[in-house]
């Protein structure tokens, strides 16, 4: 796991090129650290990445045991790795981006998709490889496709386990842009350099009750934006942000 300052952007790159970033129980530890890192150094944007051809192929089966009699179990592992990961990945109250920069795959697609926004280069692809091998879509999966892409788009792709290309993702919804395999890094790194610059505590709010609204009746998710209008307009960056408008300049923000 490779850790990256570029200001307040943290850059995370998942680096076990050989075996296209695949998960182990090393790997998970490797990447929770680096989060903890990310976000006692001041981290205002968080960027995932992968190292290689392949921004992560999900599980490395090498690293689990098919002995019978002691086959790894599976649940235990979700519960004790993927599942603290994507939920940690949700709640950062900071802007997370995926630049998917080759093959997401299984657990690794899913990844992605936990992230805020997911950017990836034109040859990248996504794949629920889970029904390959006989699993149901794990990490998020079963929440994150009908969300994005409707019951039907979801079912064919686990169902199927079928390759989506990048452009076919953005098309449908599934990720915010495809862009050349060129300018990925680049692109990816100067938009959460812009999101640094917002007001953070304005940013968590939005992730906050975008996802709540997933869940919520309509009476209830009034009620969540009233309560956070009210908490940011007490906020030091909503009155920043009012009196540069008033003043034509450009606000500083700092996420108090």
């Amino acid at each position: 796991m490779l850790l990256r300052w570029h200001g307040q952007v943290a850059v995370l790159t998942l680096n076990r090129p050989d075996k296209l970033n695949s998960f182990t129980r090393q790997m998970h530890a490797a990447l929770q650290s680096a989060l903890d890192l990310a976000e006692a150094g001041g981290a205002r944007a968080l960027l995932l990445t992968g190292s290689g051809r392949g921004f992560c192929a999900g599980q490395d089966l090498a690293d689990l045991d098919f002995t019978p009699g002691h086959m790894s179990d599976l649940g235990e592992l979700i519960d004790s790795c993927f599942n603290p990961l994507i939920r940690r990945l949700q709640a950062l109250p900071l802007p997370v981006i995926a630049a998917v920069n080759g093959t997401a795959a299984g657990a690794g697609a899913n990844l992605a998709l936990a992230c805020d926004i997911v950017l990836a280069a034109r040859s990248a692809s996504f794949l629920q490889a889970f029904v390959k091998i006989g699993l149901v879509p794990d990490s998020g999966g079963t929440w994150f496709l009908p969300q994005r892409v409707g019951m039907a788009r979801a079912l064919g792709l686990a169902l199927t386990g079928d390759k989506l290309s990048a452009e076919d993702a953005e098309r449908w919804g599934l990720i915010w842009e495809v862009m050349d395999d060129t300018l990925l890094a680049e692109q990816a790194l100067a938009l959460a350099t812009q999101l640094a610059a917002q007001p953070t505590r304005a940013l968590a709010a939005i992730k906050q009750a975008m996802r709540a609204g997933a869940t919520q009746t309509l009476d209830a998710q009034l009620d969540l934006e009233r309560d956070l209008q009210r908490e940011l307009g007490a906020s030091h960056d909503y009155a920043e942000g009012v009196n540069a408008f008033l003043a034509r300049r450009t606000p500083r923000f700092t996420g108090a």
